[in-house]
């Protein structure tokens, strides 16, 4: 892969500078628009995914979520696109891979990205259009910031709430813990900066907030002289400068704009703050308190600060070999570390983290001991020369690594340079790691370096705060009649008038919603424009032994996998599967126990995993196979250790290090705790079709609200030592069934790498060694569910679930297309605009053979239920355009091309053969998608989907016990 790179200027602009990464295979080059200032950065590469965005660097000075509210007001219409919602209809007239608006702490951005260049130029004038001439009208702030309305919304004698998109959004972020402790930790180590705030609302002060407020931040800050446009892909910088200057920049002067820039003044003592957060009254308070420690570092845009910085964070808790992470793992202080741990280096200035969950209040004095006894010891005996090296191994390998599974390549690069961009840093010194990490390999030569590190950043900075966030179960109560007084208050001081004026914004606001909009004014991609299927890698199997290799442009990685079938399990060993795969890569090995093994894992690989996947046929979803994959990557330099490396693992992972698994546990229960308040309507989705098929019930009890429920039974048992002692016999037992199954590998790489790879592994993985054992079974299951799950949170997730089809099934396709249909065409407005929901909407899951709807942050029950059905009504009884039906079918070819990174292609492809995906049935399946009409929508829906047979989970609050026993919910406690 070469970059590619163009010279030629627009005449608007003029170049900066142009340098090229070698290891990135990119020329970045830096213009500056003449007329405004504005900095346009563009990486040339040969990628055909092409990426965009357009920043504003904005420093809200308080926390009524000016900045968060506005990115989402500006994209609800403007001069050229006068509609009520570009975003969301251009969402749906795209093949977009990536769709997005982002409010950071000192900026906001408006990433998009495209493999079609008539789809590019589209989103770009409309993105264009949007963040520079937004209309911003008052009825849009209502509906996503904030407003008043009375309960029933035309009667002044209801009681009068607060409702909006952005307001319950950020109820359901605050909701949880660490979103809490973050922003207490920075509102203290930043007492008169920007960070201090919430740039995403606090709901209390967004309520606060006026439209006028909101009218004076756009117009100070989205100016082209405060923006900065970013580009990557094959795309020549000109051409996008032609359409900025066209679309947006002729029309804007150089403009001056000061804003609150500086750095924070220095602590001479460090500070200590003890506060409360929310859990459910009644809750037990005991284990529930977090401790943290944080320091304000250096500049993150200073390229040697920032190194440092990364250097001595990765040297403290890079692994559980770390002494600071170890420390942490191990004491009794608490029950793991805090998901706070590690260095935060987008802001201004740096922060350093560390700390506890699963503490008592009064322990932040032994925290601080504990800390600084480590610290101490590691500034008095340093570090040794191979970890060093290991850790700038890592930065390497990171560097190197095409990622672009999850998130575009491209647009991760361009958000790794934003920090410089914005802060007034060198983007490129910090992509162009090479020159650097030759520089650092010399420094640690010093054995004096690390030390003089942790002394100067850590031991000898005052500017420390320690933070106690304890539970308090009277905190929820003491704010929701804070509000309720409040709200009563306002009521009674209203005049008629002002009584008049709030039913006559709720019934424009609600007219506003139920408008049809003229969206010819639009630009739109049709199904004219579909690409053909892509063709899938191929794959080579070996002679003789069991391999796939897949020759990808992987930069000088090597990808392997250990593939097996899982074996006959009971019931027991199902549930501690997931245990399981976690605790393999992450204990002992043969002779060496889990931190010498950490630390070789660290030295030889970019890391290793393990996971179990499982699928039912294409034409049965009740008929579920399974395996369990162990997984590892590393340079190519490496590719022997690493082979080695996996070998050693799968043969000789040990199981009776018993603390360490105990600490495995706990640390596993905290993520999974944690989990609610930001993928609720994904565990409501699963727990209401737990019971409709096999694959269902399996995802359900391994990872889902019982997955949840049982990790923290298991774990509060752990502490008796005959339960630890049996456990790690039981994994040690699963362990040994795993070693008796066949086995296959998957090598990904560069095809240079391929023979070596494969000879390697036939010399570590002899075939005499691979025996057969029994084949998994699961039991098909058919059963309808109504529960409700109670836990602390202060916004609802509502879902319902139907029985299906397999993805091979005649009418899995047009169930996939209903999913966008009901979603663009009823739930978006009924759920999100009109409910206050941050999200909600319905697809087909062929994998399980299930349909569900959901919510996501709601401030609703029974009404998200109602309307769930209602949206079934709506596709039976109202007219519908064709342009409806043509964007419903794009959005399912637009998943189904979505791009990968060139390992992810190979792996997925793998996988895809694995389950018998094979190319003729993806061909079936697009070509039924391409083929979907408006009757097959009624037609599948009114045959698969009725209310009747509908299966219903919601996770709320306990304050709503009674809401959800009476629509007949079974009542769980999460």
């Amino acid at each position: 892969m070469t970059q590619v790179s163009n010279s030629a200027v627009h005449p608007a602009f003029e170049k900066v500078r142009s340098h090229v990464i070698e290891t990135l295979h990119v020329t970045v080059e830096e213009y500056r628009h003449k007329a405004t200032g504005a900095t346009h950065l563009h990486m040339a590469s040969s990628y055909d995914e092409n990426v965009f965005l357009v920043a504003l660097r904005t420093f809200p000075m308080d926390s009524t979520g000016v900045a968060h509210i506005l990115e989402h007001t500006a994209l609800c219409g403007s001069e050229r696109y006068p509609v009520r919602d570009p975003f969301f209809m251009m969402i749906r007239r795209s093949l977009h891979t990536f769709m997005n608006a982002f409010t950071s702490s000192d900026w906001t951005a408006y990433p998009f990205a495209s493999k079609n260049r008539k789809d590019f130029d589209n989103l770009l004038a409309v993105y264009l259009d949007s963040v520079f001439f937004s209309t911003l009208d008052p009825l849009d702030f209502a509906q996503e910031g904030h407003r008043l309305e009375f309960e029933t919304p035309d009667d002044p004698n209801s009681p009068l709430v607060y409702k909006g998109v952005v307001y319950n959004e950020m109820k359901g972020a605050m909701s949880s813990p660490p979103s809490q402790l973050w922003q207490t930790l920075t509102s203290h180590l930043f007492p008169t900066t920007t960070y201090h705030y919430n740039s995403g609302g606090e709901p209390d002060h967004i309520v606060d907030l006026k439209y006028e407020d909101l009218k004076r931040f756009y117009t100070h800050h989205y100016h082209p002289s405060n923006a900065i446009f970013a580009t990557f892909g094959n795309i020549p910088a000109h051409e996008h400068q032609a359409r900025f200057e066209a679309l947006a920049l002729n029309r804007f002067e150089r403009q001056q704009i000061e804003l609150p820039v500086y750095d924070e003044k220095r602590f001479f003592a460090p500070v200590r703050v003890e506060q409360g957060y929310a859990v459910s009254e009644g809750e037990p308070l005991a284990h529930k308190t977090h401790i943290v420690m944080g320091w304000l570092l250096g500049h993150s845009f200073d390229l040697q600060e920032y190194l440092e910085s990364q250097l001595l964070a990765n040297v403290l808790l890079e692994n559980s070999a770390s002494p600071l992470m170890r420390a942490l793992e191990t004491t009794d202080l608490g029950h793991s570390p805090s998901p706070l741990c590690g260095l935060e280096d987008s802001n201004r200035e740096m922060t350093f983290v560390c700390g506890l969950e699963g503490s008592e209040p009064g322990r932040a004095t032994d925290l601080e001991a504990l800390v600084e006894g480590v610290l101490q010891e590691v500034a008095e005996q340093g570090v040794s020369e191979e970890r060093l090296e290991a850790i700038l191994h890592q930065l390497e390998l990171h560097q190197r690594e095409v990622s672009g599974d999850g998130f575009p390549y491209g647009l991760q690069l361009l958000l790794s340079a934003l920090a410089p961009l914005v802060h007034g840093g060198d983007p490129v010194a910090l992509l162009d790691l090479e020159p650097v990490l030759a520089d650092m390999r010399a420094k640690i030569k010093d054995p004096a370096y690390i030390p003089s590190l942790v002394r100067s950043k850590l031991l000898d900075n005052p500017h420390r705060v320690t933070l106690t966030l304890r539970p308090d179960d009277q905190l929820d109560g003491r704010r929701q009649r804070a509000i309720e007084e409040a709200l009563a208050k306002r009521k009674a001081a209203l005049s008629e008038e002002e009584k008049q004026a709030i039913i006559v914004q709720a019934r424009e606001l609600e007219l506003r919603q139920q408008r049809k909009d003229d969206d010819t004014v639009l630009p739109k991609i049709g199904l004219e424009d579909v690409p053909t299927q892509q063709p899938e890698p191929d794959g080579m199997d070996a002679d003789g032994f069991p391999a796939t290799v897949y020759a990808q442009g992987t930069n000088g990685l090597i990808y392997e996998q250990v593939i097996l079938p899982l074996p006959a399990l009971s019931d027991d060993q199902l549930t501690l599967l997931p245990l399981y795969t976690t605790c393999l890569p992450e204990v002992g090995c043969g002779d060496l126990d889990y931190l010498a093994m950490q630390d070789r894992i660290s030295a030889e690989s970019g890391g290793i995993g393990a996971f179990t996947s499982a699928k039912g046929r294409i034409d049965d979803v009740q008929d579920l196979s399974g395996y369990l994959v162990l997984s590892g990557k590393a340079l190519a330099r490496n590719r022997s250790a690493l082979t080695q490396l996996l070998r050693d693992v799968f043969t000789g992972a040990r199981f009776d290090e018993q603390e360490r698994i105990r600490e495995l546990i706990a640390q596993v229960r905290a993520r999974r705790e944690q989990s609610v308040t930001g993928s609720g309507h994904a565990l409501a989705m699963g727990a209401a079709a737990q019971g409709l098929s096999a694959g269902a019930q399996l995802a359900y009890r391994m990872g889902g609200l019982d997955a949840i429920r049982r990790i923290k039974a298991l774990d509060d048992a752990l502490n008796d030592p005959q339960q630890l002692a049996k456990l790690c016999q039981q994994l040690a037992d699963l362990h040994q069934r795993m070693q008796e199954q066949a086995r296959q590998f998957l090598v990904v790489g560069e095809q240079d790498q391929l023979d070596a790879a494969l000879v390697e592994l036939r010399a570590a993985w002899p075939l005499a060694s691979i025996k057969v054992g029994e084949s998994w079974q699961v039991e098909p299951v058919r059963q309808q569910v109504k529960q409700a799950w109670l836990t602390s949170t202060q916004v609802n997730f509502c879902a319902k679930a139907y029985a299906t089809v397999p993805v091979d099934h005649p009418d899995a396709a047009a169930l996939s297309v209903l999913g966008g249909f009901l979603r663009n065409g009823y739930l978006h407005r009924a759920i999100r605009e009109h409910g206050g929901a941050y999200g909600g909407g319905s697809g087909q899951d062929s994998v399980n053979g299930t349909f569900r709807f959901f919510s996501y942050r709601d401030p609703r029950l029974e009404e998200t239920l109602q309307d769930f059905d209602a949206a079934l009504t709506w596709l039976q009884t109202a007219d519908h355009e064709p342009q409806e039906l043509e964007e419903a079918i794009l959005g399912v070819v637009g998943q189904l091309d979505k791009p990968r990174s060139p390992a992810g292609e190979a792996k997925h492809a793998f996988q895809n053969r694995l389950f018998g995906r094979t190319p003729e049935q993806q061909a079936r399946f697009r070509a039924r998608v391409l083929a979907v009409t408006l009757d097959d929508l009624k037609r599948v829906a009114s045959t698969w989907l009725v209310p009747e047979k509908a299966s219903i989970a919601v996770i709320t609050s306990p304050q709503n016990r009674s809401r959800v026993e009476a629509l007949g919910l079974t009542v769980e406690e999460l």
